[in-house]
């Protein structure tokens, strides 16, 4: 299937009544795992590269290797930059084949953010493909803290720059282990009544099953972004494979092991936001 953009998915998951999980992938069977995920569910998926992924592959490898997995897969795959952090590396990622790039001005002043944005998404357009943006800042589990979205300024950013989706801050926090008591529900209230754009929820990880579900049926929230839950997921199955052969040497054969246990966190991941 040809490569999706996030407009594409996004805008489907808004008019139904439900939302499309931004993966957070680190390496090919992660990435192969969720492909394999949505399949199973025959919904659409947003692979994410984000700031640690690229620490490791570069960014032309790793848009091959989306639009490879992409144009193989029977349902719509997205190929997202996640937290670019610079208007030349969102650049780059949409030379390299990204259809989705996010710009993360989130801890600049918002005028700022809105003119860095608002270049990043007439780069985004103008390639024929879409553009995230955040405002207010989504913060770190033992890491630095958020700064909540206002709904006033949230319409502002998305009038301004015409961002294809707006992450918000509402209580989620990123790298978060274990569930959190929820969203600020009324906060995503009082943001969607000012703001048509589709809302993106970073930290998704810490968002209990049965909220990510609830408010992907009821609000504007159309794409949750979970890594560290899958991540979790990863690494107990790499340490079992390990621990079962103490022998085993094969680095190939090892990875292979993870890929089921993967995909099937992924598949209640992606049963979470229906």
């Amino acid at each position: 299937m040809p490569i999706a953009t996030l407009k594409e998915v996004l805008q489907p998951a808004l008019r139904d009544g439900h939302a499309v999980a931004g993966l957070v992938c680190l390496g090919w069977e992660d990435m192969c795992a969720y492909v394999e995920a949505a399949e199973h569910e025959q919904a659409p998926v947003i692979l994410q590269a984000g700031p640690g992924c690229r620490e490791h592959t570069p960014l032309p490898v790793l848009g091959a290797m989306f639009r490879t997995l992409a144009e193989q897969a029977s349902v719509p795959v997205v190929a997202h930059l996640d937290h670019g952090y610079s208007i030349d590396e969102c650049r780059e990622a949409i030379e390299c084949g990204f259809s989705s790039v996010m710009y993360d001005g989130s801890r600049k002043p918002l005028a700022q953010n809105i003119e860095e944005t608002a270049a990043v998404v007439q780069l985004a357009h103008a390639a024929g493909i879409s553009c995230e943006g955040e405002i207010g800042f989504v913060g770190y589990a033992e890491g630095e803290s958020s700064a909540g979205t206002d709904p006033q300024e949230a319409a502002e950013f998305a009038t301004a720059t015409q961002v294809d989706a707006m992450a918000v801050s509402v209580g989620n926090v990123h790298l978060q282990q274990s569930e959190s008591s929820g969203l600020d529900v009324d906060k995503i209230r009082e943001i969607e009544a000012v703001c048509q754009v589709p809302l993106v929820i970073h930290g998704g990880s810490g968002v209990p099953a049965a909220q990510r579900s609830e408010l992907a049926r009821t609000t504007k929230i159309s794409k949750f972004n979970v890594g560290t839950e899958l991540r979790m997921a990863f690494g107990r199955a790499l340490r079992d494979s390990v621990a079962a052969d103490s022998e085993r040497f094969d680095r190939n054969a090892i990875l292979k092991d993870t890929v089921s246990p993967v995909t099937q966190a992924a598949i209640r991941v992606l049963q979470s936001m229906r």
